[in-house]
């Protein structure tokens, strides 16, 4: 993913990782990369990362459950939201 500098680079991430759910490169219910293999393949700090999947959570698109990891959200109406966006 290339950087851009007007922008944060966690808002970015937001981005990438937003649409990835939605055009369904990470399907609903899939388990997401951990955050080291994602700060690994962008190329940036994992907190920047951390903070990027944290509003992903925020807005409802995953679900972070404690031991198993981070999963795209089932929940129809919010990709379908996202979507519209």
């Amino acid at each position: 993913m290339p950087i851009d500098d007007s922008r944060p680079i966690w808002i970015q991430l937001v981005d990438d990782f937003r649409m990835r759910i939605v055009t369904g490169i990470w399907p609903t219910g899939t388990r997401i990369p951990s955050v080291r293999d994602l700060a690994t393949q962008a190329g940036v700090n994992p907190n920047t990362v951390q903070r990027a999947l944290a509003e992903l959570d925020r807005s409802g698109l995953t679900v972070a459950e404690r031991t198993a990891g981070r999963f795209v959200t089932a929940d129809a109406a919010v990709l379908d939201a996202v979507r519209r966006e």
